[in-house]
């Protein structure tokens, strides 16, 4: 994952550019990097500053090396081809002509460098983004514009990428394409720009247009022009972000994170709004298709990434036991690169906060033909993974900009129950049952500001880790693939390595690991399962290991 921010205005972007970044951090942030057009005795040039490291290292470059310019890209990286150094980041060029700043993979760069090298073309890094750069030169200098140039290469280029495009010999020109991943325009007053999330923009302007897969849009100061797919010219409606720009910033928070764990009480009452009229689901929120597709439906497929996956596999538990219908879950990665059979009936759902997840957009894409409809729980309503669905349930949790997932995980679990209440209705759910669940929905906001109570607790807890190289998470029944979030959160933040098992399975393997240096954290149900569970933890203690419970309202002796 990495950041894009570029744009073409009739005063100095440099400092537009940088704050970009910044805000983009959270993308990645192994090195930095920006080019500009200026004009140099009468002539166009490109400059092009990197340093590795956060964005705070080119802000200090740019001090002592200030980069002229009204049109100029830029970029943060984490790297996925070619190792974070200065010579593999962002932007890329081809000679002194063309730069271009990339988000996504290349697929086929290979094939591509090599013909490109074939062909007479030096490559300086061993990153994929490289090829786009040379492929667009190679059409400009054969005669090609800019924008059939870029059109071109598009056609050549296989895999997920959002790019951003600058000429030496096009002043006020900015390119940008998207074909997988994030890219919206933010639309100013003889001013615009790109970036891969609004966030980004928030200081220069609140209006946006979202690109569409496969659109390419030309960026002047004037005007924005774009093509879609087809190379037909598009309007593309232009929207005023719904946040507050208070929601960029961390306020009295060490970090991003910690707001976002902090915020979650309000978010809880933002997906319940609209949703439920007393104690019962107003299924109209899914869309006008909804209850005739929720009727139809006799097995649910969910596909996600990541931390979506794993509220995915909590609603498998929920659909199964409360519906009584199947319900499979898949990592989108592996779905969509399988021959996948799916049973007539079967409700496709799809989960991420972005909604530009690109493994998630291919699977819906590959299979949506040939399922009775598509559902997609998302955060961000314009995304490509909210119109490309029959139905569409927002999450409502805000902008989320800490890398570890921690709003937009809980905020996704109620709106997968909010499904399972809707599927329920007319295929299992008795109606005390909804009400009781709906209530207890409603009761969320409290409780988690009653955990957030136990912070200096909590960060107590967390300093017998400091020291700590390995954890197991432990879990039953839904609460095992709990176990698995709290095992990928605590890889995600603090490079401790972890593994999840289900608790039965512990004398199966994961039990040989088990000493006084390795924690093992439970996640205690609250029903039948505990009993079995509290004998997998008596394992754990006769191996010396140091047991962390968490339980909620937990029956008799279980300490």
């Amino acid at each position: 994952m990495c950041g894009i921010v570029g744009a073409v205005a009739a005063r100095p972007v440099a400092g537009i550019l940088l704050e970009g970044l910044r805000r983009l951090e959270y993308r990645g942030y192994d090195s930095a990097g920006m080019a500009l057009w200026s004009e140099t005795e009468g002539q166009g040039a490109l400059s092009r500053l990197r340093r590795i490291g956060k964005v705070q290292a080119l802000a200090d470059a740019l001090e002592q090396q200030p980069l002229p310019g009204n049109l100029g890209i830029a970029h943060t990286r984490w790297a996925t081809h070619g190792r974070p150094a200065e010579h593999n980041a962002h932007p890329h060029m081809s000679g002194d002509r063309v730069a271009v700043v990339h988000n996504g993979i290349i697929e086929n760069f290979e094939r591509l460098r090599d013909e490109l090298m074939a062909a007479g073309y030096k490559f300086s890094s061993e990153t994929d983004t490289e090829v786009v750069a040379h492929l667009v030169d190679q059409q400009v200098q054969a005669g090609a514009t800019l924008l059939e140039a870029l059109r071109s290469a598009m056609q050549r280029l296989e895999g997920a990428f959002a790019l951003g495009v600058i000429h030496r010999d096009y002043p006020g020109l900015l390119l940008a394409a998207r074909k997988g991943s994030p890219l919206v325009i933010g639309v100013g007053i003889g001013e615009h720009f790109i970036a891969s999330d609004q966030l980004a923009l928030l200081p220069v302007t609140d209006r946006f247009m979202f690109l569409e897969d496969g659109d390419i849009a030309a960026l002047g100061v004037d005007q924005v022009q774009i093509w879609d797919r087809a190379g037909n010219r598009v309007e593309r409606a232009v929207s005023r972000f719904e946040h507050g720009a208070g929601s960029a910033e961390k306020g009295e928070f060490k970090h991003f994170m910690l707001k976002e764990i902090y915020e979650q009480p309000s978010v809880m009452k933002s997906v319940l709004e609209g949703r439920v009229s007393g104690d019962h689901l107003l299924e109209q929120a899914f869309g006008s298709e909804a209850a005739a597709l929720f009727d139809a439906t006799r097995q649910v497929q969910i596909v996600a990434c990541g931390t979506s996956f794993h509220a995915g596999m909590v609603a498998k538990y929920w659909i199964e036991s409360l519906v009584g219908i199947p319900c499979m879950v898949e990592v989108a990665s592996e779905f969509r690169y399988r021959t996948v059979v799916l049973p007539k009936g079967t409700l496709l759902v799809t989960l991420s906060q972005s909604g530009e997840t690109a493994d998630t957009l291919a699977a819906l894409r590959e299979v949506k033909d040939r399922v009775l409809g598509t559902l997609a729980i998302c955060n961000v309503p314009g995304s490509s993974l909210v119109r490309e669905s029959d139905l569409a349930l927002m999450t409502n949790a805000g902008p989320e900009i800490g890398v570890a997932s921690t709003k937009a995980f809980t905020s996704q679990l109620v709106a997968l129950m909010l499904t399972t209440l809707a599927l329920g209705r007319r295929h299992g759910v008795l109606p005390g049952t909804e009400a009781q669940i709906i209530n207890a929905l409603k009761g969320l906001p409290e409780l988690l500001q009653q955990l957030l109570a136990l912070d200096p607790q909590i960060e107590q807890m967390a300093a017998a880790f400091a020291e700590k190289h390995n954890a197991l998470f432990l879990g039953r029944g839904a609460l095992y693939p709990i176990a698995q979030e709290g095992a990928l959160k605590l890889k995600e933040i603090s490079y401790i390595h972890a593994e999840a098992y289900p608790a039965g399975e512990l004398k199966h393997g994961p039990l040989a690991l088990v000493d006084k240096e390795m924690p093992v954290i439970t996640v205690a149900p609250n029903n039948e399962m505990l009993d079995k569970l509290k004998a997998n933890m008596q394992e754990v203690r006769a191996r010396g290991g140091e047991l962390f419970v968490f339980a909620g309202n937990v029956r008799r002796g279980c300490t």
